[in-house]
């Protein structure tokens, strides 16, 4: 792991405890299993959907976007904002916008059970 990564357990410590672990040439950051931010080239990203991108596009805070195939794909991560390494209570609070972002994600993608056939009388 890097220095930034091994760090974030201390910038995080008011949210909860998390994991990092390496994947795709950057680090994974989890809480309770699921992933809600990520850290690649020393920068950390939070998770973004609908409901809380404003709050980064607000402050010009960067979407995470490689390159994919000659092409620059963005997801659905943003860079956050400096007060995240300085202030305990922030980190916690832009932590939480992720970290339901991830929920919502999850939420989403979890197969739907067919509703249950109603027995007709006759």
């Amino acid at each position: 792991m890097s220095e930034f990564s091994d760090n974030l357990h201390e910038v995080f410590e008011r949210f909860g405890r998390i994991t990092v672990r390496r994947m795709f040439g950057g680090h994974g950051v989890f809480h309770e299993g699921r992933m809600f931010a990520l850290v690649a080239n020393e920068r950390l990203y939070l998770k973004t959907d609908a409901q809380n991108r404003a709050a980064f596009e607000q402050l010009g805070l960067p979407a995470f976007a490689y390159a994919r195939q000659g092409e620059l794909a963005r997801m659905n991560y943003h860079e956050v904002p400096a007060e995240v390494f300085e202030d305990r209570e922030e980190a916690a609070r832009w932590a939480r916008l992720a970290w339901d972002a991830a929920l919502r994600a999850a939420a989403a993608a979890a197969p739907r059970r067919p509703a249950a056939k109603r027995a007709t009388r006759r």
